[in-house]
């Protein structure tokens, strides 16, 4: 396909060598930073380096990728004269694709990467999960052809389910590494190194993977055990970290209901 690439972020340099890898061209990529767009734009023949706002309509293309922030796509939809009968799609895990509604002259469409992504890490695409949604079958399909292009993991889902998908997500990935981060800090300021960790959390997260039915039933620690004792240590122990004090405050009761409603809770039959 000829896709034309709008981002120059994390999002959009991980994707472009993948795109590029599948076979696929770049008509051009567009982002309001010179030096980034010409740094990715140079990675791609006859690849068009473009500023934003575009001052003229962009290069005919098969697909046009939006792998800018989702506050930044009504916007875009709004301001670029896009030739008639675009197909453009955004990479956003919250936004519907009704957004789309407000640009009634594009065919639009959803491609959502399920993955973390940071400068300087390769990003193994085959084994990204991508899910896609399109109103029109035509899309849908453009849509699906590039997904097995770049995964072998693709699937249809539709907004709803893609929005709780990127929820369960910003805790499963985001919301641990920030408690990563204070594990770090915690053990930093005792002069302990943080890879002391490595072997709990692979087997923790390894536990949690293969848990039936689901990772509340392998909680370990003294929120699900009661462990008074050994919790109000803990809490007197951040007294220099209000706020990390005060999360691990709602974090055990968080454990504590959810074992609760666990315990409450019948068995499934046989």
């Amino acid at each position: 396909m000829r896709i034309g690439l709008f981002g120059t972020g994390r999002v959009a340099t991980a994707l472009e060598p993948a795109l590029l890898a599948a076979g696929h061209d770049l008509a051009f990529v567009a982002g309001r930073t010179r030096a980034s767009v010409q740094a990715l734009a140079a990675l791609a023949p006859a690849c068009e380096a473009l500023a934003l706002p575009l001052a003229h309509a962009p290069a005919p293309a098969d697909l046009y990728l939006l792998a800018v922030p989702d506050a930044a796509v009504p916007a875009l939809l709004a301001a670029v004269a896009w030739p008639a009968g675009s197909l453009v799609a955004h990479l956003a895990g919250a936004l519907p694709v009704a957004v789309f509604a407000a640009a009634p002259h594009v065919h639009g469409g959803v491609l959502y990467p399920l993955q973390t992504f940071s400068q300087g890490r390769a990003i193994d695409w085959p084994a990204v999960p991508l899910f896609v949604e399109a109103p029109e079958e035509a899309a849908k399909a453009t849509l699906l052809a590039l997904a097995h292009s770049l995964s072998r993991h693709v699937a249809l889902l539709d907004s709803t389910q893609r929005l709780q998908l990127h929820l369960g997500a910003v805790f499963a990935s985001n919301f641990t590494n920030h408690v990563l981060g204070i594990a770090h800090q915690l053990l930093s300021e005792a002069g302990l190194d943080f890879h002391l960790l490595a072997p709990l959390v692979r087997e923790t997260v390894e536990k949690a993977l293969g848990a039936q039915p689901g990772p509340f039933a392998v909680q370990t620690g003294p929120a699900a055990r009661h462990d008074a004792p050994t919790l109000a240590i803990h809490t007197a122990a951040l007294e220099a970290h209000p706020a990390w004090q005060a999360l691990y405050t709602q974090l055990t009761q968080s454990i504590q209901a959810a074992e609760a409603a666990r315990v409450a809770r019948p068995p499934s039959p046989a």
